[in-house]
């Protein structure tokens, strides 16, 4: 796979800090649910100032937003029961809810709107007698947390989003050329023109004066989204994301997990003259999926998260991509961050996030893939039809101010993390996996214990 671009090396810890425009278009159906709960004002606990400066959300802004979110989950009336280890979600009923909705016949509940209390999906099943496609995973009745964020009652973790499953489903074919993905990278005349100046410099002098330099120097960089649309709340996770993790790394907020400090922290007091840039990004890994002898039902485990480093080495003649060898620091630190993520996700959510919409990505290959809807004789235009159902709309991140800081460690100059997030949900969905009996019993019980009722989920 491809990996991302990254920024070139600079003589200090460069710290970047996106800057993105979360104002939010809210379009029907799904507009009325999604304005209750004050979509689009945060993601991952960024916000947005009156010039579009991302910060982290300030305590009151965080409690007001908590406050709105649960009055808004009082009033919809949606409930999803008790902790469950394998919660079952209609998604012909949610098509069915959605269609409803589109005809102003009622509006969406909260369960809907968060896949009847899904925290992930484990299984998908087909039933062609009843003409649906059932996801089942872990589940939770529903609450928002003291950040605002809707999650699980007992586990915390944020919920499944159906508005994530809609972007997913539209955009699995998008994804089939280089997977779904964001980054963040400097010009390239911003990188000459830092480098220029670098080729001056015999020593360094006032140490802020030079950061500041660099920063005017090197200019805005810009953001880049693939795979899914960059107006879409899927594409601002995945930015958030990444944010999060260059903040890590780089010392600008605690990870609040113990044995996973910051990059920074771990770097040698002494190391051979040179500056380096290690370059840490995130990729998705599953087992293959399992499935039945029938292929109506399907089976996804081994979901991991790992982070990934390489290191550039900076010159007077530029840097030179990777040649900076293996920094024994960062990998050490990836191979950290990759064994805490779950811990790391339970205290910042935005990582739950993220593997959140991987699994509905992976969820949305399979079903197009393997055509299960065709197979299960379920009529999905609505959620792939954007005329037909409009999901929320957000301005898209473009641009990140750069702004440094600086610390030199012995002879060596220490250079910001760059990278991103990256994951290719074909790679998953098509691999062949094999062939387990248990996987029709799950399913007969399944669609044996699926309520009369219109709700659109069951244990």
């Amino acid at each position: 796979m491809k990996r991302l671009p990254a920024t070139r090396p600079f003589p200090s810890v460069l710290v970047m800090r996106p800057v993105m425009v979360l104002a939010v278009l809210l379009l029907a159906p799904l507009a009325p649910a999604h304005a209750q709960f004050g979509f689009g004002q945060a993601v991952g606990g960024i916000s947005i100032d009156a010039a579009g400066i991302v910060r982290n959300l300030e305590p009151g802004a965080v409690e007001s937003l908590a406050k709105q979110r649960r009055e808004a989950l009082a009033k919809t009336g949606g409930q999803t029961g008790e902790a469950s280890t394998l919660r079952k979600v209609s998604l012909g009923r949610v098509a069915a809810a959605l269609a409803a909705a589109a005809k102003g016949e009622a509006p969406l509940p909260a369960e809907v709107l968060f896949l009847g209390g899904l925290e992930r999906i484990t299984h998908v099943f087909v039933d062609p007698e009843g003409r649906d496609i059932i996801l089942a995973g872990p589940a939770d009745a529903m609450a928002v947390d003291a950040a605002g964020n809707v999650v699980a009652a007992r586990s915390g973790r944020p919920l499944l989003q159906l508005e994530d499953l809609i972007v997913a489903m539209r955009a699995i074919d998008r994804a089939r050329d280089g997977g779904m993905r964001c980054s963040i990278d400097p010009t390239p005349e911003g990188v000459a023109r830092v480098q220029q100046f670098l080729k001056t410099q015999v020593a360094i002098g006032d140490p802020d004066a030079t950061l500041r330099r660099m920063e005017d120097l090197l200019g805005p960089q810009q953001v880049s989204v693939g795979g899914v649309p960059a107006d879409s709340r899927f594409a601002r996770v995945l930015v958030a994301a990444d944010y999060r993790l260059k903040r890590l790394g780089m010392g600008l907020e605690p990870s609040g997990v113990t044995g996973l400090p910051s990059y920074v922290s771990m770097l040698p007091a002494s190391a051979p003259a040179a500056a380096t840039m290690p370059r840490f990004w995130l990729e998705a890994s599953y087992d293959p999926i399992a499935r039945d002898a029938d292929e109506l039902a399907w089976r996804i485990t081994g979901r991991r998260m790992t982070c990934l480093t390489e290191s550039d080495l900076f010159g007077r003649d530029g840097a030179r991509r990777g040649a900076g060898g293996a920094d024994p620091t960062a990998t050490r630190w990836c191979e950290m961050f990759s064994r805490h993520y779950d811990d790391l996700a339970a205290k910042q959510p935005v990582f739950a996030e993220l593997v959140n919409c991987v699994d509905l990505a992976v969820v949305a290959a399979l079903i197009h893939g393997r055509q299960l809807d065709r197979r299960a004789n379920l009529d999905l235009a609505l959620l792939l039809d954007p005329a037909a159902v409009r999901v929320p709309s957000y301005d898209a991140p473009a641009t990140v101010p750069t702004v440094a800081s600086g610390m030199k460690r012995g002879n060596r100059w220490v250079v910001t993390a760059s990278g991103g997030v990256q994951f290719q949900p074909w790679q998953f969905a098509s691999a062949e996996g094999t062939t387990t009996a248990d996987l029709e019993t799950s399913r007969g019980e399944a669609l044996a214990a699926r309520p009369g009722a219109d709700r659109c989920w069951w244990d």
